[in-house]
């Protein structure tokens, strides 16, 4: 198969859907821009802050979804199981469930003050419900925090040309919010100057690679650890417009040109994808952690078709930022739309650009994303000759240090919440510290083989109180509630495989779900939880749409 041809096909499908079912979304959820945003409508200077314009939140909201999720989780599914079922589930998830998860995330923020996707189950399920749920979500974002800081200095201890553009960034978007917003400069000619000042970062980071020294008993990667905690301290209490939204545009177009790039690589070769388009049900001979196609492939591939990940960020930051009723579509549909398109390229450059053997090899020695490095490089050489790889390994560190400060800033307003902090100093050195101990003890990594069923049981989480939310506001609720029992049922399934295999793995056990081939009771004890919790918030939605 024509791998130009699969992507001409799946940029037409993602077309269709945002021209077809978003405008449907619109028509449902009666999109008007006479109601006020709580941008306006709460401003404080700090959070509560419209965007200049959307392209700018489109660039902030688009960043901070898309880190490392729709890199890895593409590049495993296609070695385990293939890449035909992962590029169904990828354009199947994205144009009805990831977007419309995005979406009404979003939108339901909007309508409810801003106030986050675990805040608005109170009134629309119970207390209870958004007690739970809050919790849920408060255990992920700080681990969320703690591996992206990992990732994050992992490839900046491993890639001295990336510190340069990745720490120069802040300053360069900081100027260029400064040009936005206090000097009130034009769009374009602001862009242009921020966007000059990125390509003089990008090549000062080739001239001047620069790499930390060990420092007594701290390593040179858990130095960085520290240092990129210490800026996310910094940046989630800074008022947006300072550093989130110029920075997070910025960050945008580095991601743009990587998929320009790659788009361009793809068409211009025409490489063939392999015959062998479906590996099996169950590869445990060749991937033993991988498990069955279902339910784990579903959890594998979480950003690029579905993740809970991003309706923290809708009903997190984006709805506080949002200027106008009819940009939600552009934005939250719009992005993950965008997002599905990342995991599609990323699918062809590991399936058309790596051999198996190639593939298996990489992942072995450098993993997912020195898989998708080396395959995006193969295929767009001609453009960037030995620079491809670094390229689009860059392009991903930055996403990385994007998420962070945005995942950090939404565990802060949990942390406000669940323990009723007011202080926004108090409560954001909470969510370091505890991120600061799991990154640098390591512990984070025997919980971390639940962390992508926890992220897609969020997405189904939020999908039911959004349907809670319209069906209390006497809408229909088929579009959001259907996608959302869906993966309910998913991840349930998928938790429930990963505790089995947790608590009953024996050495010989070829299924079990850990790197290491011994029960886990720590992950049993995780997964537990989760499903606990999980199980409260949708009793109580049961309990509520009954009495409704």
């Amino acid at each position: 198969m024509n791998a130009a041809i699969i992507l001409a096909l799946s940029l037409g499908v993602f077309g269709l859907a945002y021209k077809l079912y978003g405008s449907f979304l619109d028509k449902k959820f009666n999109i008007d821009d006479r109601n006020i945003t709580p941008a306006h409508s709460k401003y404080d200077g700090e959070d509560f802050m419209p965007a200049k314009n959307w392209i700018v939140l489109f660039g902030h909201h688009f960043s901070s979804i898309c880190g490392a999720g729709p890199i890895v989780g593409p590049v495993l599914a296609v070695a385990y199981w293939g890449w035909a079922p992962s590029l169904i589930w990828i354009l199947l998830g994205a144009t009805l469930m990831g977007a419309v998860a995005d979406y009404s995330s979003l939108v339901v923020s909007m309508r409810s003050e801003g106030e986050g996707i675990a805040e608005i189950a109170g009134p629309t399920i119970s207390n209870r419900a958004r007690l739970f749920f809050s919790w849920f979500i408060w255990i992920l974002v700080i681990l969320v925090v703690a591996v992206f800081a990992i990732f994050g200095a992992k490839t900046l201890n491993m890639d001295p040309t990336s510190v340069v553009p990745a720490t120069g960034l802040i300053p360069a978007a900081m100027f260029t919010g400064w040009l936005l917003y206090a000097k009130k400069m034009n769009n374009l000619l602001a862009t242009f100057i921020g966007l000059a000042l990125l390509a003089l970062l990008l090549i000062g980071g080739n001239i001047m690679p620069l790499s930390l020294p060990d420092m007594g008993f701290l390593s040179a990667q858990n130095l960085w650890i520290l240092i990129l905690l210490a800026y996310c301290l910094i940046a989630s209490v800074t008022p947006v417009n300072l550093i989130l939204q110029p920075r997070d545009y910025l960050a945008s177009f580095l991601l743009f040109g990587t998929i320009l790039i790659g788009l361009i690589g793809i068409f211009y070769n025409a490489p063939s994808l392999p015959n062998t388009a479906f590996h099996a049900w169950n590869p445990v001979s060749e991937w033993k952690g991988a498990g069955p196609l279902f339910p784990m492939l579903f959890v594998t591939i979480a950003c690029g078709a579905i993740s809970g990940f991003h309706s923290l960020v809708s009903s997190g930051t984006t709805c506080k930022q949002i200027d106008r009723e009819t940009h939600a579509c552009r934005i939250g549909y719009g992005g993950m739309l965008t997002e599905g398109l990342v995991a599609v390229l990323v699918l062809i450059c590991v399936a058309a650009g790596l051999s198996s053997s190639d593939l298996k090899s990489t992942l072995g020695q450098g993993g997912p994303i020195a898989a998708f490095g080396q395959g995006f490089g193969n295929l767009s050489s001609f453009l960037l000759g030995d620079y491809a790889s670094g390229f689009a390994i860059l392009a991903l560190n930055t996403f990385i240090l994007t998420t962070l400060d945005s995942a950090t800033r939404i565990a802060r307003y949990l942390t406000m919440d669940l323990f009723h902090i007011k202080n926004k100093y108090i409560a954001t050195m909470l969510v370091v510290l505890l991120a600061a101990l799991l990154a640098l003890s390591g512990q984070w990594s025997k919980f971390w083989p639940a962390f992508g069923t926890a992220n897609q049981l969020i997405a189904g989480l939020s999908l039911l109180v959004a349907s809670a939310w319209l069906i209390k506001n006497k809408k229909s609720s088929w579009y959001t509630l259907i996608p959302g029992i869906i993966m309910m049922i998913t991840t349930t399934c998928a938790f429930i495989y990963q505790l089995t295999h947790a608590l009953f793995a024996s050495v010989n056990d070829e299924l079990v779900m850990q790197l290491k081939d011994s029960p886990d009771y720590f992950i049993a004890l995780i997964a537990m939880i989760l499903l606990s919790l999980s199980f409260v918030v949708i009793a109580e939605m049961g309990k509520r749409t009954l009495s409704t």
